[in-house]
């Protein structure tokens, strides 16, 4: 599992990132042009089989260099960061929304739009809840799922060095649980509803990305008919996911709420994950071998310059995904607020979408800067002076 950075990851899972503030933007007009709305599969999926990439880099070399146990140490602590970033971006959100409603900012019920009366109404319990993740409150559910899938790994690992079709058989036998089982964590203890992301369903997209980028599977080949089949199955979704065809025909309407449990985004259902490989495949074969096409030409005037400024933007995006996500949950929610103050026309819409995008770049930029740990580098070179 010797694995180097690969700049296509950095690249998808920066544009994932971006995807994913507009989704969460409260009214945001933008949101009817996210991949979401063509196809079964969206920016979710992107971001996990991303990560689960990332961490086949990330852990590889400590499984490679000091064995099992050291991964799961190693796994431990992500999760343990991961676990506080979690209950960190909770707190955030929840005193933010008690403020703008005190200040009553926007003329909104800012509690009430995420659901948090549930929570203040009985704080006690919920606080329990809140830190064993009994009680994961809708816009707060996809990094709990991580978690789940974070702990699967050394397992999974711990598998392949058996045999690598050990650990195939437990990832697709413990998404089968979760579609067919009904197997879920509850979500609060006050109703039957679950986690809106099943970690025992969207561990499997998470496990493909990390099986093609450990080497457990090979990359596919670019074929002509490999990627005639994907723009099939790219275009034959196209009219059950977008919702002016399926709307507009009732017989759509019919069929695909007859294939709705296959689409499902809760226990990542199967139509949902063939989407993702037939867009992540064209999106392979579109970039070129090793990113190539994603380069800008050495010599381009201002075009391929502002694509240069661009895609280090991105990349840098999609190198801090943790600190950028949380950055992003948090801020859709004050973009909201901009939009209720400042009115949503198009004008303003793009104008505080844009704004958005600019906080994540200075986010990435300065968790890049910090992680650097500039100030041992300032030490290293007064003490070489």
């Amino acid at each position: 599992m010797a694995i180097s950075r690969d700049p296509r990851l950095d690249f998808f899972r920066g544009i994932a990132m971006f995807i994913i503030l507009i989704a969460h933007v409260p009214g945001n007009w933008l949101t009817l042009w996210i991949p979401a709305r063509f196809g079964f599969s969206d920016a979710t999926e992107t971001f996990v089989f991303c990560s689960g990439m990332a961490s086949a880099i990330a852990f590889g070399r400590v499984f490679r260099d000091r064995g099992l146990l050291m991964v799961t140490a190693r796994v431990a602590h992500r999760i343990w960061q991961v676990y506080w970033a979690h209950i960190g971006l909770f707190v955030a959100v929840a005193v933010t929304m008690v403020a703008l409603n005190e200040l009553s900012i926007g003329n909104r019920d800012y509690v009430g739009q995420l659901n948090l009366y549930p929570f203040f109404n009985n704080a006690q319990p919920n606080l329990l809840g809140l830190l064993t993740l009994t009680y994961v409150p809708n816009y707060f559910d996809i990094l709990p799922m991580y978690l789940v899938i974070l702990a699967m790994m050394p397992v999974m690992i711990g598998l392949a060095r058996i045999h690598v079709l050990i650990t195939f058989g437990a990832v697709v036998g413990i998404w089968m649980t979760a579609n067919f089982a009904d197997i879920s964590f509850p979500a609060e203890p006050w109703s039957e509803r679950e986690w809106f992301f099943n970690p025992f369903g969207w561990q499997l997209v998470f496990f493909t990305g990390f099986a093609f980028m450990a080497g457990w599977l090979p990359a596919p080949p670019v074929n002509r008919w490999l990627i005639f089949g994907a723009l099939i199955v790219v275009l034959l979704s196209l009219p059950f996911a977008y919702f002016r065809f399926y709307r507009a025909f009732e017989i759509l309407s019919e069929m695909r709420t007859e294939v709705s449990w296959f689409i499902a985004k809760t226990d990542f259902g199967l139509l949902r994950y063939v989407h993702f490989l037939a867009t992540a495949y064209l999106a392979w074969v579109a970039v070129g071998v090793g990113g190539r096409r994603l380069l800008p030409p050495s010599s381009g005037g201002r075009l391929a310059a502002f694509w240069r400024v661009s895609l280090a933007w991105i990349m840098k995006v999609g190198q801090q995904s943790l600190a950028v996500f949380i950055t992003s949950m948090f801020l859709a929610r004050l973009l909201g607020v901009m939009l209720d103050v400042f009115g949503r026309s198009y004008f303003s819409m793009v104008l505080v979408n844009l704004f958005g995008f600019s906080v994540l770049i200075g986010m990435a930029y300065a968790v890049g800067w910090f992680k650097s740990q500039p100030w041992k580098t300032e030490r290293a070179k007064h003490a070489a002076s």
